[in-house]
């Protein structure tokens, strides 16, 4: 059984850094995507960045693209979220989340992400 555990999260202010981590384990990661995930108040979930197990093929989300970078450590069985210049706007629940088939192709999407984490709150004030 996939588990997914964020960790990370905070009340940081305009400017600063964080990283998340989402420690993954229950299962071999080869044929998967890892993807970070935000949910801002009142919105939808949304598409942050992902990473696959194998290769570190990676995907950003137009709106972080050069803020925030996505790495993993196979050895811990961990991904993480370094983000960086944050925003107000980066106020949300950040949530990671496993594909089983994200090692041909990145999805965006939340349905094509099988397994989720409980998520983390990430508070940025201005």
């Amino acid at each position: 059984q996939v588990q997914l555990v964020e960790s990370g999260g905070g009340l940081v202010q305009a400017g600063d850094s964080l990283r998340l981590s989402c420690a993954a384990s229950g299962r071999s990661f080869d044929s998967y995507a890892i993807g970070w995930f935000r949910r801002a108040p009142g919105k939808e979930r949304k598409f942050v960045a992902a990473v696959t197990w194998i290769g570190s093929m990676t995907k950003y989300a137009d709106s972080v693209e050069g803020r925030v970078t996505i790495s993993r450590d196979n050895a811990k069985n961990t991904v993480y979220l370094q983000m960086n210049s944050l925003k107000p706007e980066d106020t949300a629940v950040y949530f990671c989340a496993a594909d089983s088939a994200g090692a041909i192709l990145i999805e965006t999407i939340t349905e094509a992400y099988e397994n989720w984490g409980q998520g983390t709150q990430v508070t940025v004030s201005s």
